[in-house]
């Protein structure tokens, strides 16, 4: 809490009228100021600020002191408003927690943070092995002083560097190891440095602590980008990257701009952008989208203007639309990124695209417009498909509704249906198309054969994000300190009901490694059935979730398809979430569950070729509704040729697709 003198001496000092005009056009009359109302967005100047005392509105009847004005306007507590108006006011205001005796029990964290930070600093402009850093940053356009304001640094890449020097200052190893800032795999192992041979980027929380760093590897090897691992100061899912530099700014733009990387956030604050964040990961999460909500209603989203920026664009709106946040998409020219184009353009071209900025959904039927996904049955099916999530996620219901209308109005059937649809439970995350393998990576169940696993990048299997993008992390190391989310107890248990199928298939791989080859030419033959017009891209850039359905065993698959030959133990837990190495190891320890591998695999094919059947069956299904009458004729023919093939397969249970799961 903040002493009760402090808040006096602030209220006393403030100057009321110079901090509301920054809000309101106020004109002088006699010895007030008279203006527009922002509560009520008056046009009259019915609000009154008196200085030295406050402020009312003569008609909506909105009235307080400049605390009030900062928390309602700002949307800030009031702590946080008596801080901002200090600050204005040339005083310092500091809390003080008289609950808690002595200083705060993470200071020792943060002061350890705040020291590697410097040593990295350092490193970065005086080491001759950063040469090819500050080669990098030069390559960028990255100045030393632009560097050094937001504190870039280098992780050396010999072993002993970083461990020597905080060694030297009275920093222990144990308490390195609990850091996370040195990590060890096993008890006879000597610890290493997490950061080796990185460009490191220091990461503070919203109070501006510095609690962790992001690394970009300068070498060959994987992940791109590494984080902190969780620890009781850093959740990657709960920061945002320039929070602490950017809140008063997206207060007073009454807008965040959302940006993917760090060079993207950091080049637009350098030209003027300042309310500017990114996530710490790729994948928006539900925890940072609320705090985005602490401090402003509307979101705008810049990300690349390539196929995965694009992807990550509607995953991350979706996230935000479900907090009740209004969201808009920049769109760039083809083959920029915020970065290049700052750089190259500067402040005024970016203001002009932030602009013209457009709500997202009717980003999304603009997409889907111009690629002619309307203008046939089939399409407009799928198009609808691509559309609805975004409706659901909508938590505001003036928006959904008119995303509804929008959404109806271009696929030029009755608004009646596809409330209907809406409201319908959804048919399985992706029913229409599942089975379809994720052409983007090249990993999927499509990909034939071993020649290039190596180079395809694994997934994240807590969030099914691929791996090797920015502020890639491979997981808190197997002696991190602290779990914040614990793993569930005893067997692992699929979401999907034909889980048994796809563990069967991975537990013959994982113990006879011999049999990897033929199921991935099978599982891409399934795929291939499942998408009769492979080689079109999605509009939006979107990937189904493919054959094998339950996340966790997706990812293991897929990180077996990438690493080929070279799936050692090791290098698969580099690849995998906490989750995923746990069910890797059990899947990989029971050799004598599998007795008959070749019957195991033909079991396990036939029950997920028919769960694909059933899918194509429902899809086509989902056409009646909005097809005439020679239409459906034809899909009821499709239909029959389908159910037939299904019964064929002598499958009986048909699982979570038959339950709309």
């Amino acid at each position: 809490m903040i002493p009760d003198e402090v808040v006096d001496q602030v209220s006393q000092q403030a100057d009321i009228v110079a901090i509301i005009s920054e809000h309101v056009r106020l004109k002088k009359t006699g010895s007030v100021w008279r203006g527009p109302c922002p509560f009520h967005q008056g046009t009259n100047a019915n609000f009154s600020v008196v200085p030295g005392r406050g402020y009312t509105c003569f008609v909506c009847g909105e009235k307080g002191s400049v605390f009030t004005f900062v928390q309602k306007r700002l949307g800030m507590s009031f702590a946080e408003a008596v801080k901002y108006v200090g600050e204005k006011s040339g005083i310092e205001v500091q809390e003080v927690d008289r609950k808690r005796e002595g200083p705060d029990p993470r200071e020792p964290m943060w002061e350890l943070q705040a020291t590697v930070g410097e040593f990295f600093q350092r490193a970065l402009w005086n080491s001759p092995g950063a040469a090819a850093a500050r080669d990098y940053l030069a390559s960028r356009d990255v100045t030393r002083a632009l560097a050094d304001r937001f504190g870039l640094g280098f992780a050396p890449k010999e072993v002993g560097a970083m461990r020597t020097h905080l060694n030297g200052l009275g920093y222990d190893d144990a308490r390195l190891l609990a850091a996370g800032l040195l990590v060890k795999r096993e008890e006879q192992e000597e610890p290493r440095p997490r950061f080796r041979d990185r460009l490191m980027f220091p990461i503070h929380d919203g109070s501006g602590h510095p609690v962790g760093f992001g690394g970009r590897l300068l070498g060959p090897g994987e992940p791109k980008y590494l984080n902190s691992a969780d620890s009781e100061i850093f959740q990657k899912g709960k920061i945002l990257y320039l929070l602490d530099k950017s809140r008063n700014a997206i207060r007073r733009d009454e807008r965040a701009v959302l940006v993917e990387g760090y060079f993207d956030a950091m080049r637009l604050v350098s030209v003027g952008i300042e309310s500017v964040i990114a996530p710490m990961g790729t994948a928006l999460t539900e925890a940072q989208a609320e705090l985005i909500g602490r401090y402003t209603r509307q979101v705008v989203l810049m990300y690349d203007s390539d196929a995965p920026g694009q992807k990550a664009t509607f995953r991350a709106a979706d996230v935000l639309l479900s907090k009740g946040l209004e969201v808009r998409v920049v769109t760039l020219p083809e083959g920029e990124d915020p970065d290049t184009f700052a750089r190259t353009n500067g402040k005024d071209a970016v203001e002009k695209l932030l602009e013209q900025s457009m709500d997202v959904f009717d980003r999304k039927v603009q997409l889907l417009e111009r690629a002619g996904w309307f203008k046939d049955l089939q399409h407009k099916r799928r198009a609808l498909d691509r559309l609805l999530p975004t409706i659901r996620a909508a938590t505001d219901a003036v928006t959904r509704d008119l995303y509804l209308a929008r959404a109806a109005d271009a696929a030029g059937i009755a608004r009646e249906v596809l409330l209907s649809e809406l409201h319908a439970v959804r048919r399985g995350s992706g029913v229409r198309g599942a089975g379809r393998g994720n052409t983007t990576t090249g990993t999927g169940a499509g990909a034939r054969g071993t020649a290039g696993r190596a180079a395809a990048p694994g997934r994240d299997a807590m969030t099914s994000r691929p791996r090797g993008s920015d502020f890639d992390d491979d997981g808190p190391p197997p002696n991190a300190p602290i779990d914040f989310e614990p793993l569930p107890v005893g067997p692992y248990k699929s979401a999907v009901e034909q889980g048994n199928a796809e563990q069967t298939l991975l537990r013959v791989v994982l113990t006879q490694p011999v049999w990897l080859d033929q199921v991935i030419e099978e599982l891409g033959k399934i795929e291939a059935d499942d998408t009769p017009d492979a080689g079109e891209g999605d509009a939006l850039g979107e990937e189904s979730p493919g054959v094998l359905r339950d996340p966790v065993y997706r990812d293991i698959y897929e990180a077996l398809v990438a690493l080929g030959d070279h799936a050692s133990p090791e290098a698969m837990a580099e690849q995998l979430s906490p989750l995923g190495i746990r069910v890797y190891e059990d899947l990989r320890g029971e050799p004598d569950a599998v007795v008959d591998a070749k019957k195991s695999i033909a079991d396990a094919l036939r029950q997920l070729r028919a769960r694909s059947v059933d899918a194509r069956i429902q899809s086509l299904s989902s056409l009646l509704g909005i097809a005439g009458a020679d239409e459906k004729d034809q899909i009821n023919v499709q239909i029959k040729r389908l159910t037939d093939e299904k019964r064929a397969l002598g499958v009986q249970h048909w699982g979570s697709v038959r339950r709309g799961r």
